[in-house]
């Protein structure tokens, strides 16, 4: 069952939290000490081809005997985990409802006739879940209350419970990723206004999620198909290099610091090609976010789009914050979820590294 979403900002079970992706599995524990909070376990571990496909488990045994290797390998006896699913596994709708209905009338309302409204598919095939959020009055005086509703199929979620359950840990909880990175980002969403958009940019492997974030709640989401295995396959193919999976490249390489819309046939890249074709790839997904921004932006009113975050493990690559800063003349920066928590580490973990932990460790906070 989905987790329930007035649960974001954590809760009182301590366990640990575990992403599982297409390309590696990232465990944390996270403890609290007094009023800090320190990265007690930070693991790591690549998940072989033939797990995945598309996005979606293909493998649940291979999967289930991994995460639990890695378990027994690195000593962790912790039984409780927080998990999530891809942002494009889920649906999310603000839904406008009478302030004057009572509890029992609003889980009715929300689950049953308005859920039927907006899902594409048959109610009994998804779990649900939903939140109320701000009061306003609209524009006729009538006072309502916004309700974030949130759903995903129910074989998804399935599908995740029970293979963590065959690795021997019980599911505490299973959410949207882009709920465990704003989590990790809270206080920094606080210093914008109602009228100020974030745009949060997930790099992952074979895909970004882009989500439009206004006062903490998801108002647009949308997954492009270019990720950190796209990116490094134009890398490699220029280079006459075999396909990679590994991100050891992308997070040595700096974007060079070209003038905006500057093609990717002079300056710096004409004498490397695999620079040439990264950056082409890049302009893509670019071309995409603004396409994105543009599309909501034009059915919001007012709003205005005051950040870009980047997160997932293609968050961190040398310039990229520049390299969008200046494309999309709009200021953009990497997450730092050790700095944006202050937490406490025992072993430094590198800048470039640190916006693909971004999620987990907001997985982990549930779990504190």
């Amino acid at each position: 069952m989905l987790a329930k979403i007035q649960g974001l900002f954590g809760n009182k079970s301590r366990g640990i939290g575990v992403e599982i992706g297409p390309e590696r599995i990232n465990i944390v524990q996270i403890q609290k000490k007094g009023q800090q909070y320190k990265l007690a376990t930070n693991i790591s571990t690549e998940v072989p081809e033939g797990i995945f496909e598309e996005g979606h488990i293909i493998d649940q045994n291979a999967l289930a005997e991994l995460l639990q290797e890695t378990l027994e390998k690195n000593n962790i006896k912790v039984k409780r985990a927080a998990t999530s699913v891809p942002m494009r596994e889920a649906i999310m709708k603000l839904i406008p409802i009478p302030a004057e209905i009572d509890e029992q009338e609003l889980k009715d309302v929300v689950l049953n006739h308005e859920a039927a409204l907006y899902l594409p598919f048959p109610r009994e095939e998804v779990d649900l879940d939903y939140q109320k959020l701000g009061y306003f009055m609209d524009e006729d005086g009538i006072e309502k209350v916004n309700v974030l509703l949130v759903a995903t199929k129910r074989e998804i979620t399935d599908t995740y419970r029970s293979t963590f359950l065959q690795a021997g840990l019980d599911v505490n909880v299973i959410e949207i990723s882009s709920f465990a990175l704003i989590r990790t980002i809270r206080e920094q969403l606080r210093q914008f206004t109602n009228t100020e958009a974030v745009v949060l940019i997930d790099i992952e492997f074979d895909s970004t999620e882009i989500a439009i974030i206004v006062e903490g709640v998801p108002q647009f989401s949308r997954t492009v198909p270019i990720g950190t295995f796209q990116l490094q396959n134009a890398l490699s193919r220029a280079m006459n290099l075999p396909s990679s999976r590994s991100m050891e490249v992308l997070q040595g390489l700096t974007i060079p610091n070209l003038p905006p819309q500057q093609g990717t046939t002079t300056g710096a890249t004409s004498i490397n090609p695999g620079m040439s074709a990264l950056m082409r790839v890049l302009g893509e997904l670019a071309d995409e976010l603004r396409r994105s921004i543009d599309f909501y932006l034009n059915q919001s009113g007012n709003l205005e789009v005051a950040q870009l975050l980047l997160a997932g493990p293609g968050g961190g690559i040398g310039q990229l914050d520049d390299f969008f800063t200046k494309r999309l003349s709009l200021p953009t920066m990497p997450i730092d979820p050790i700095n944006a928590l202050a937490l406490e580490i025992d072993k430094d973990i590198p800048l470039v590294e640190r916006p693909g932990l971004a999620t987990v460790i907001g997985l982990g906070m549930r779990e504190v």
